[in-house]
């Protein structure tokens, strides 16, 4: 599985994912992940997460954690997710 950020529990050992990325692909939305993001842990290299990639995946499928963010850069990634959603409601 390629890295993603884990946004919210779904159910049944079921979570609701935002991919990562190195490269913004010039997605307006996309999130900067500078190391300083992480509470613990490191990409090692400059990524974004792109809030209109969702997916959800069960646990089981995930192999490692490779790090925890800090809660303001996990706020910035909802924020954007709830944002995208918000707009698609726009007449």
């Amino acid at each position: 599985m390629r890295p993603a950020v884990v946004v919210a529990e779904s159910s049944r050992d079921d979570w609701i994912l935002c991919q990562v990325t190195s490269n913004p692909y010039g997605d307006p939305r996309a999130v900067s992940l500078p190391e300083a993001s992480f509470r613990q842990g490191t990409l090692h290299r400059k990524s974004y997460t792109r809030p209109g990639k969702l997916f959800t995946a069960n646990r089981g499928l995930m192999i490692r954690q490779v790090g925890m963010l800090e809660p303001e850069a996990m706020r910035s990634i909802i924020d954007a997710v709830v944002e995208l959603l918000r707009s698609g409601l726009k007449p």
